[in-house]
């Protein structure tokens, strides 16, 4: 009985844990996770046509200036880089399969 009932602490004790470290890895990056949710949503809320239609311009005014800034910084902070790729890239993938952007 004793070693169930530590069995179940131990087990407590670590789902405890590992979602706070979940928790802390997701809020070191706020600023990245709020830019890679709006890239997210951009594919998720885009039609096949305007992504083909998108994939040829590029970004003009205040919005090429925004990447410009975006993409140095995290050419800057590999972490941050690692962490942005690792949100987007099976969203932007799966949609660009579907849309036959890519075999």
């Amino acid at each position: 009985m004793k070693r169930a009932f530590y069995l179940t602490f131990i087990i407590a004790l670590f789902t405890i844990v590992a979602g706070r470290s979940a928790a802390i890895a997701q809020s070191q990056y706020p600023i990245i996770d709020k830019l890679a949710d709006k890239v997210i949503a951009k594919y998720q809320n885009s039609s096949c046509a305007q992504l083909a239609a998108e994939k040829g311009q590029k970004p003009t005014g205040e919005k090429a200036v925004a990447e410009q800034h975006a993409i140095a910084y995290l050419h800057q902070n590999p972490q941050a880089a690692q962490h942005f790729i690792s949100r987007v890239a099976s969203p932007i993938a799966n949609k660009m399969f579907a849309c036959g952007m890519i075999p």
